[in-house]
């Protein structure tokens, strides 16, 4: 049941310290070392994780190679991986919200959006591809009479997955789900901002009935785990989510490496653009605000771009701040909350170093500054920038926080090259009540995803991944096994 008094049931729970997950078992690292778990609620040290090792990081990849290849996951009959995967999506279901206040104490998300987010949504994502796994067809290629030739899906192996922190889960999620579906092994590193949760998730993995070394879970820094993963000779696929930079140095790791396949879901600058057509400009307002400031900001898709048509930019402006001093920013654990914490002093520090540049530089600022700060807590007030050039930093980097920089234009033209005009191509959005500028608009931004009179709305079913600088690949929908499978001809003769 989702109300305050089931939330507060585990606001002040003990938290187990986190260990690592290796061929089944829960180890300590390597060396002993462990890492802080700093709460940005209110500053302080909510537990321990351990700090793995590369010597942590080969043990979990041996272990995950030697699973798959003696094939005590990958050999067996679909329906019976099915099986174990229904259980595990059933025991996350069924402790969703112990789940869900644990990783808002651990990265800030407002309760509201973490409960269905992060433990309702990787429940229903591990569904999804088990009940998808057993239609996953091979082929009969149309040949001569004298050969039969056929394509055979198979599972690529042993996949290393390196997580974020703002969804853990969800994301997550994303790549688990279909990669153990189809019969993959994995090591999956999450974030160090962000491990609890799947580490909560992945113990009940293993009373679903996950064979050991088929999941492995390898907390600590990108630097030594990350690198340790992206650098190995026996991973053979490796999916990511987070910054370009970090995402550069896995790909030259791959090359240097064994030439592993490797799917990138990276940064985002995405556009919202309004036209004075839009069939509601105060319903565009207030959707466009909570496209930004939901989760402090802290979304891969969000629409961290405004480009109004000049005609409405000053109304519209007076709709959007109207909408955003209705979000209630707070605390993470109060179901009415609207925004949580930014996770770490380090993000809300860049943040505020956004708004810092803007006033300088002379654009209008509203909100922007720290709250709550009795709490010792990291809070930031949602911001509106007006007046944003598209030369502006904060036109072109993401600031991955509840800064929106708003930027008007005259025509449709000046807008599609507005939208166009960062390396990011993730998401974006058009509001119009033109069917044919719809349509257009859609066609002409170079993203991954195009709302239309609406921003966030998407389904499991449907899927995601960016264009340009933004990465490539896609989680979600069925087109996500393709990055977990090798096809395989074999060429008959009759």
């Amino acid at each position: 049941m989702f109300d305050q008094a089931t939330v507060e049931e585990f606001r002040s729970a003990a938290v187990q310290r986190g260990r690592l997950l290796i061929d089944g078992s829960w180890v300590e690292a390597a060396d002993g070392a462990t890492m802080d778990v700093v709460s940005p609620l209110d500053g302080r040290v909510l537990t321990t994780i351990a700090k793995g090792t590369r010597k942590d990081a080969d043990a979990a990849i041996k272990a995950a190679r030697v699973a798959f290849t003696d094939g005590r996951w990958s050999s067996l009959p679909p329906a019976a991986r099915k099986l174990v995967l229904l259980k595990w999506a059933e025991l996350i279901e069924r402790n969703a919200m112990e789940i869900a206040v644990l990783g808002v104490r651990d990265n800030g998300t407002e309760i509201a959006m973490a409960y269905k987010a992060e433990p309702l949504s990787a429940a229903a994502t591990i569904r999804y591809y088990a009940e998808a796994l057993d239609k996953i067809y091979g082929e009969i290629a149309p040949t001569g009479p004298e050969t039969l030739a056929l394509v055979h899906r198979e599972p690529v192996g042993v996949v290393g997955a390196i997580l974020p922190w703002n969804f853990p889960l969800m994301i997550g999620a994303w790549k688990i789900g279909p990669a153990l579906a189809v019969g993959c092994t994995m090591v999956v590193k999450p974030s160090e901002s962000a491990s609890l949760t799947l580490l909560k998730i992945a113990d009940l993995g293993l009373q679903a009935g996950l064979p050991a070394g088929v999941l492995n879970i390898v907390t600590g820094e990108g630097t030594v785990v990350g690198a340790a993963i992206s650098e190995s000779m026996d991973i053979d696929v490796l999916t990511f989510t987070g910054s370009g930079p970090t995402g550069r140095r896995l790909m030259e790791a791959a090359a240097r490496s064994n030439l592993k396949r490797v799917y990138l879901e990276l940064g985002g600058k995405s556009p919202n653009v309004v036209f004075a057509d839009a069939p509601n400009l105060a319903e565009a307002a207030k959707v466009a605000a909570g496209g930004i400031f939901r989760n402090s900001g802290q979304v891969c898709i969000a629409g961290s771009r405004l480009l109004v048509e000049r005609s409405v930019h000053d109304a519209f402006v007076v709709e959007l701040t109207k909408a955003m001093r209705g979000i209630a920013v707070g605390d993470p654990l109060d179901i009415r909350t609207g925004a949580g914490a930014v996770t770490s002093a380090a993000q809300l520090d860049r943040n505020l170093g956004f708004v810092k540049e803007a006033h300088s530089l002379g654009r209008t600022v509203v909100g922007g500054a720290r709250i709550r700060e009795e709490t010792g807590g990291f809070f930031m007030e949602p911001t509106i920038i007006t007046g944003v050039e598209a030369t502006d930093r904060l036109a072109r980097e993401e600031v991955f926080g509840p800064v929106l920089a708003v930027t008007p234009f005259d025509t449709e033209e000046e807008a599609l090259a507005l939208a166009n005009g960062t390396e990011f191509g993730l998401a974006a959005a058009v509001w119009t009540s033109n069917l044919s500028r719809a349509h257009r608009m859609v066609r002409g931004i170079n993203a991954g995803v195009v709302h239309v009179n609406t921003y966030g709305g998407a389904d499991l079913t449907v899927p995601l991944g960016g264009l340009k600088q933004s990465g490539n690949g896609h989680d979600k929908s069925l087109h996500a096994f393709d990055k977990f499978l090798d096809l395989k001809t074999a060429w008959i003769k009759l």
